[in-house]
């Protein structure tokens, strides 16, 4: 990987330097006090000097493309964004961000609900070229860097018959959804993505690269956990692998008419299913294509996507309850690749598109929670609008709700609900959709909410996301980043 790595970058230096001009417009930085100020151009040519990768400015033809994020309804204008290659390029930023005082942000995937990779008048640190990927079968692991997508890890897992647990849109970052918590089609069988973390390389605040796993940085790699980008720029990840090739997968979809008796029998009976079976349950609109049949599209309608990785002679029984209940429009289960099953959901949510998102974690479905579910989810007020039920009990439950800071071990699933269009002149009836229903079902939940499905919703959210661990995120915050320089994300400030 490391020679790869080297010719690559090699290629990007002299792309590097016969792109960049002398001299470019003047650029308002923004401080981390939230002050403008001007540096010296010498300054950033230093920069520029430095990286092996590309540092790209508003002068440049690539800026539009590479400060726009996977959430359109998010228009930030940074001052400059560094296409890092590699860890040193990394710290190089770091230092010059720390050094400056200056806003800086970290972008992975750039699929953050909030839009948090990218940052008004600061530095965006883009690691989306640093792309290595070792699989490691004997050992059942894989090394990622910081820059993967889902997919490209999926795609040289599953050369090996072996996965591990993420989300369920594989053009996802694998930086941002590990450091949330990491919930999927594999959460009940295999835990969070976080339980199948082994072990990070992390540029620190103070511009050092470290290794934090259970025998090193203990509490960094704690906080790592489920805390977001808090503590420093991952530039690669070491994860568990399973052995995960083809499972039995697809949807099951009733009626909307159906969706409370529906939303009844699926709180009872997910719960005490097999854990090779995980299932999530959600309100949509059938897409106007294939392989949905023609009857169906554009109709809305409840259900839930199944992923089943158990032994393939015990799944009719398994699914028998499921083709039973109430009378089906369509069940759509069958054997499919477990990376195509990641990457299913990619054409109906293409990058570009307005997403408004509000969330909560929930304990418990009760009758009057599920009423309100059936008024909202009959009024999705586009196509690509939904609500997510996803589960996260079985292995999830096993792990502490100390262990990690991920602190919602006892919630049994993770909800939300996102107002989706292309066409910004929906953007009121999408995010007022969202809002109501969010506040509707609020009432109903366990307090806080996944961190992966947040928009900026303020500190109170954050604390109440985080429970009792709060306290201790703050302290190792203040160990490893006590001037806050990592800030653009959920934040949690320092103790002190």
């Amino acid at each position: 990987m490391q020679e790869q790595q080297h010719s690559k970058t090699q290629s990007s230096v002299d792309g590097h330097f016969e792109a960049r001009t002398p001299q470019k417009p003047e650029i308002a930085w923004k401080t981390l006090d939230g002050a403008d100020r001007t540096l010296d151009e010498l300054l950033i040519q230093e920069l520029a000097a430095n990286l092996r990768g590309q540092l790209i400015g508003p002068g440049d033809a690539a800026y539009d493309d590479t400060r726009s994020v996977y959430n359109a309804m998010i228009e930030r204008r940074p001052a400059m964004i560094a296409r890092c290659v590699d860890a040193q390029d990394v710290i190089v930023c770091v230092n010059f961000a720390r050094r400056n005082a200056i806003l800086v942000s970290v972008r992975g995937g750039g699929h953050n609900a909030g839009g948090l990779g990218v940052c008004d008048g600061g530095l965006v640190i883009d690691l989306s070229e640093m792309k290595g990927i070792q699989v490691d079968p004997e050992r059942g692991a894989v090394r990622v860097e910081g820059g993967c997508l889902w997919s490209e890890v999926d795609q040289a897992t599953h050369a090996f018959g072996l996965a591990t647990p993420s989300g369920i849109i594989s053009s996802t970052g694998v930086g941002g959804l590990t450091l949330g918590g990491g919930i999927g089609h594999l959460t009940r069988k295999y835990g969070l993505t976080i339980d199948n973390l082994l072990a990070a390389e992390v540029v620190l605040a103070d511009g050092s690269l470290v290794t934090a796993s259970a025998e090193e940085h203990e509490d960094l790699f704690w906080g790592l956990r489920g805390g977001g980008g808090n503590f420093g720029v991952v530039c690669s990840f070491l994860f568990r692998t399973h052995p995960v090739s083809t499972v039995m997968a697809g949807p099951t979809l009733w009626p909307i008419e159906q969706a409370r008796d529906v939303m009844r029998w699926y709180r009872e009976f997910l719960p005490s299913a097999p854990e090779d079976l995980n299932g999530f349950f959600a309100f949509l609109t059938v897409p106007p294509g294939p392989p949905f049949p023609e009857h169906l599209h554009l109709k809305k309608m409840c259900g839930v996507v199944w992923c089943y990785t158990g032994p393939e002679e015990l799944a009719d029984a398994v699914f028998r309850p499921i083709r039973e209940f109430g009378s089906p429009a369509l069940h759509g289960v069958g054997p499919v690749p477990f990376s195509a099953l990641q990457s299913v959901f990619d054409p109906i949510y293409p990058a570009g598109h307005q997403w408004y998102w509000r969330a909560d974690f929930v304990q418990e479905l009760s009758d009057e929670a599920i009423d309100q579910h059936v008024k909202f989810g009959m009024e999705l007020p586009t196509w690509q609008s939904t609500m997510h039920l996803y589960p996260i009990d079985g292995a999830a439950h096993r792990v502490g709700a100390e262990d990690t800071a991920f602190s919602y071990r006892d919630a049994t699933w993770a909800q939300v609900m996102v107002g989706v269009d292309p066409d910004p002149a929906n953007n009121e009836s999408i995010v007022s959709w969202t809002r109501n229903y969010w506040e509707a079902l609020h009432p109903y939940s366990a307090g806080g909410a996944y961190v992966n499905f947040m928009m900026e919703e303020g500190q109170e959210r954050v604390q109440a996301s985080y429970r009792g661990n709060y306290t201790r995120l703050r302290e190792v915050k203040r160990q490893y980043d006590p001037n806050n320089l990592f800030r653009v994300n959920q934040n949690i400030r320092p103790a002190g």
